[in-house]
């Protein structure tokens, strides 16, 4: 036993003989910056911790439980206000670390037998290997272990430049980075990682997005909250990584080199090969909740440096308030969390050269520290005013898992888009034929003044999008009037149960022709109405090739081919792709599908924008009606006459058609009700009308018209 002990002892003492240099030293260090930082000679660790009675820096050399070596910081010497800090000299570049904080009272979360994690450190070790994480025992339990770890920036951005697409000209594209190129069909080298993205550039370049929304890419534990699939008893994995642990750190799983700073770099080359590519990076960001989870949950650093500071709780501190649904909610207007956000948006745009932010949950940024709504919110208006952040894109998720619903009322000082659930909400009970809709998908189409004109906003400051992550996808959207997430291990609670889907007549599969036929054609329908509205259109990975969940709306924890995007659709779903790709084409090249303001002039004595019902110049705007039109004049001899038919009822309709300049005809751009290849035409292929006065357009479609 003795020998055994002394060999633990030899190695760990060579260990500490390679960790540092000749001239190591640990002394006072500054408080400033907060995380561990490089300076002239060494590194400089910082730790916001208010109540800490002691703080110990605690030194690994591998990523383990192991401890190298542990420097008790002196409250006199190392303390400023409430933040622990030193210098440490000679020592290995590559060092992990974590601290130790005791605090004047001792609680569940503060006690000594933790390491926490550095809340800014920009690297993590311990989640390298997806579905792996490191463990430790605790309490005769078995949780996740977190380490910091510091790690040099040698990145060689050359002449990197973001693209600085207008608002108005942009067309997201939301997905999940593992899930994207995890299928065995997507014939990448590197499945299921940043690398394995670059790959797919191409295929997005040709598609015609120009920027892709990431599902949050910072560290997270995969393993939590470990429910089981009852059919098969697997361990589901979280594959969506809303239940953050870091803001700063990338996802080590996520790289092909999951070690030291590889996943930093390899998230970098990303970056530049989109800007390469004429494409911008969003980042979803989850501030509103990390995966501490409630009271009783993990704990990794806010409950141990100070719950009180990082969440928001009850009036008798005995829990946590959950606006999010997810056991815990961010204080996110505490000075010290406002600034810990402030930072991390910094430091993902100086460091990492994203382009945007999509925020979860964000109306929980404009809480209060008693959970109320604040009026004027300091973090959303500091975050909006941020020199720094001038030229990023800001998204907001306008509502909160507690029932605070934004949409159209987000405090945006001029600045915040938001994601247009009012539009989601209407265009699919519009095209699934619900009554009474026709004025509102005309404020959808024109870009949903009714939500941002009062505001001083404009058309693109709505994320138009009809599915997305959380829900069903397109294909399953048309296919499914029920979710059916059994497959989640929660007996199909979770999820909505409001999807405003139908089915076409059948629930789930089916292969009579005339409800694929059917189903297809409404998907043109949401994707027609997605495209050819004001606003900015965001789609949902491999909607363009009907990719399915098989009903399953909250597929969070499906880390397998239901949530994986599957290629193979792509093949067989040719006419779809085409369909979405020329769509977006078409947008691009008409201006006047991407207006910049809500007021309709009248030029040369036209207006910009005319609605019509069936009949010219009289829209019906009855309860019964489902059909509208919407005329774009040319009023330059550049334009084209443009004009879209709508037709969501149960009968073939009968439109006329506005009168033209003799030396124009219509033509026929895009039918919804047609099968491929006349679905749509590319630009110049358009197809002669017979007659130039009427144009009957079929029962649930949208017909399209050009003349020049």
């Amino acid at each position: 036993m003795k020998q055994k002990q002394a060999k633990v002892e030899n190695i760990r003492r060579r260990e500490i003989l390679h960790s540092i240099s000749a001239d190591f030293e640990i002394s006072r260090g500054t408080p400033q910056p907060f995380g561990a930082q490089f300076v002239r000679g060494g590194i400089n660790f910082a730790v916001y911790t208010p109540h800490a009675k002691f703080v110990t820096l605690v030194l690994f050399t591998k990523c383990h439980t192991d401890i190298l070596m542990e420097f008790p910081l002196d409250p006199d010497f190392n303390r400023t206000g409430h933040v622990w800090h030193a210098m440490v000299r000679g020592l290995d570049s590559d060092i992990r670390y974590g601290f130790r904080v005791v605090c004047e009272k001792k609680t569940q979360e503060c006690i000594k037998e933790i390491v926490l994690l550095d809340p800014y450190s920009r690297s993590t070790c311990g989640g390298e290997t997806w579905g792996a994480p490191l463990t430790v025992r605790r309490n005769n339990q078995k949780h996740t272990f977190r380490l910091s770890q510091v790690v040099e920036n040698t990145f060689d951005w050359e002449q990197d430049r973001a693209p600085r697409i207008p608002l108005k000209d942009s067309i997201i594209y939301e997905l999940q980075v593992r899930g994207f190129t995890r299928h065995p069909s997507s014939g990448v080298n590197a499945a299921g990682t940043f690398a394995g993205l670059i790959e797919k550039i191409p295929y997005l370049k040709d598609l015609g997005v120009t920027a892709v929304e990431l599902m949050p890419v910072t560290d997270f534990d995969e393993t939590y909250p470990g429910h089981t699939d009852p059919k098969t008893g697997q361990t589901l994995l979280n594959l969506w990584g809303y239940d953050p642990i870091s803001f700063f750190a990338p996802k080590a799983a996520f790289a092909q080199n999951s070690s030291g700073s590889g996943p930093l770099d390899e998230f970098r080359r990303m970056v530049k090969a989109f800007h390469e590519a004429g494409m911008e990076v969003i980042l979803d960001m989850v501030f509103n909740h990390t995966g501490e989870g409630g009271k009783d949950g993990p704990i990794y650093h806010f409950k141990g440096l100070d719950h009180s500071v990082y969440y928001l709780e009850d009036a008798d501190r005995h829990s946590f308030l959950n606006y999010s649904g997810c056991g815990n909610t961010l204080n996110c207007n505490h000075p010290v969390v406002r600034d810990l956000i402030l930072d991390s948006l910094r430091y993902w745009v100086t460091e990492m050269h994203v382009d945007g932010f999509r925020f979860d949950l964000a109306s929980i940024l404009g809480r209060g520290r008693d959970g109320s709504v604040l009026s004027n919110p300091p973090l959303i208006e500091r975050i909006a005013e941020d020199p720094i952040l001038a030229n990023s894109k800001l998204i907001a998720e306008a509502w909160d898992a507690a029932g605070l619903y934004q949409v159209g009322d987000f405090p945006h000082f001029q600045r915040w888009m938001e994601w247009n659930g009012r539009f989601r909400d209407d265009v699919r009970k519009f095209i699934r034929g619900d009554k009474g809709l026709v004025p509102t998908i005309a404020t959808r189409l024109a870009g949903s003044a009714d939500l941002y004109q009062d505001d001083g906003r404009e058309p693109f400051h709505s994320v138009n999008f009809v599915t997305c992550h959380d829900g069903f996808t397109l294909a399953d959207l048309v296919s499914y009037n029920n979710k059916h997430n059994e497959a989640n291990g929660e007996e199909n609670r979770d999820g909505s149960d409001v999807n405003f889907s139908w089915n076409c007549g059948t629930e789930g599969p089916d292969t009579n022709p005339e409800i694929i036929r059917l189903r297809r054609q409404q998907m043109r329908n949401f994707a027609a109405i997605l495209l050819l509205a004001q606003g900015v259109p965001m789609l949902l990975a491999g909607d363009e090739f009907a990719r399915t969940q098989q009903g399953n709306n909250n597929a969070y924890c499906q880390d397998n081919e239901i949530s994986w995007v599957d290629w193979t659709f792509k093949e067989t779903n040719q006419d779809l792709h085409r369909f979405f790709k020329e769509l977006i084409a078409l947008r691009k090249n008409e201006p006047r599908l991407r207006r910049t303001r809500f007021e309709v002039e009248n030029i040369h004595g036209r207006p910009e924008m005319i609605w019509h019902g069936v009949e010219l110049n009289r829209p019906d705007w009855s309860e019964e009606s489902r059909c509208l039109a919407l005329e774009y004049p040319a009023l330059t001899e550049e334009q084209s006459d443009l004009f879209i038919m709508l037709n969501m009822g149960e009968q073939e309709r009968v439109f006329q058609l506005p009168p033209l300049e003799p030396e124009k005809r219509w033509k026929l751009r895009m039918d919804t009700a047609q099968p491929a290849p006349n679905d749509i035409f590319a630009d110049g292929e358009e197809e002669n009308l017979p007659s130039q006065t009427t144009h009957r357009v079929s029962a649930r479609s949208i017909v399209l018209l050009t003349a020049r």
